[in-house]
């Protein structure tokens, strides 16, 4: 089944230069990049996206840290992009997330140095959970006209 699937790579992956590792990552795996930017999302887009989790407790946390630099947001296409893009990203919370995983190999919390109190997740990469939040969070995030159909040369030539 060919899906497309929401990738954000988060403010800590473009401030430490990782969005090319990440990317590569995907495209490795078989899936192809319809649609691509770079912004800097302010606060209320940031309800927006997380409109599930503002009435939570660490919302605030969320919210500062997603509007703290640019994201590169990415549609990915191509057989169970979600799935397959969930289990390459790894678990939510960085210390269960798998070596291998984008969050196993990059991710990590932020402490605040006197008392090691956790003040937010630093994981790098949000990626659609569902189907349905997938055609969501794409249709908030990109117009249609921003996205792109092609061929690459697997689908020409492999399969």
């Amino acid at each position: 089944m060919i899906e497309r699937t929401l990738v954000v790579i988060k403010p800590d992956g473009v401030q430490r230069k990782l969005v090319g590792k990440i990317t590569a990552r995907f495209e490795d795996i078989g899936l192809k990049i319809v649609g691509m930017k770079m912004i800097w999302l302010d606060r209320d887009f940031s309800k927006k996206h997380y409109a599930a989790h503002v009435k939570k407790p660490f919302y605030k946390y969320l919210e500062d840290f997603i509007v703290a630099g640019p994201v590169v947001a990415m549609v990915l296409e191509g057989v169970h992009a979600v799935d397959t893009v969930r289990k390459h990203t790894g678990a939510t919370e960085p210390f269960a997330a798998a070596p291998g995983t984008i969050r196993g190999d990059y991710a990590h919390h932020s402490y605040k140095h006197s008392d090691k109190k956790k003040i937010a997740v630093k994981n790098i990469i949000h990626a659609s959970e569902t189907s349905a939040d997938a055609k969501k969070e794409i249709s908030l995030w990109f117009p249609e006209k921003e996205l792109h159909s092609y061929k690459t040369t697997d689908e020409n030539h492999v399969f």
